[in-house]
């Protein structure tokens, strides 16, 4: 499997471990709020709302970084200037769930815009 796709897949799996962290802290770890139909949830702690939007913002760049990877498998261009702005994407990603849900403002700004570069990189290597 090509190194961007593999990183694909882990940005995906990240995404999914991200919503159930937010939809698990959203339910504040009760197993029956968070099986039932939510009718009725807690007001969210302000970790859980960072988690909410972490979650929420990281589902929106999933949907760009997937049309990003695409057109650059398909484009056949600079391979490792790809590869390099997908792992920016990746390990960017990574570090920014746990400094949002921290509440650490400008680290996670700072590596949104690191995940935003790879992305950029990613597609000035397939044009």
């Amino acid at each position: 499997m090509p190194t961007e796709l593999r990183l694909l897949a882990y940005a995906t799996i990240l995404t999914w471990l991200m919503i159930l962290t937010a939809s698990m802290l959203r339910a504040g770890g009760d197993i029956k709020i968070a099986f039932g139909n939510r009718e009725a949830l807690p007001a969210p702690t302000p970790m859980a709302g960072r988690a909410e939007r972490a979650a929420r913002n990281m589902l929106e760049n999933l949907l760009l970084f997937v049309a990003v990877t695409v057109v650059s498998l398909g484009a056949h261009g600079h391979h490792d200037r790809i590869v390099l702005g997908a792992r920016m994407f990746f390990w960017a990603r990574l570090a920014y769930f746990p400094c949002y849900v921290a509440g650490i403002t400008y680290v996670r700004t700072a590596l949104w815009a690191v995940a935003v570069a790879g992305m950029g990189l990613m597609l000035s290597a397939a044009l």
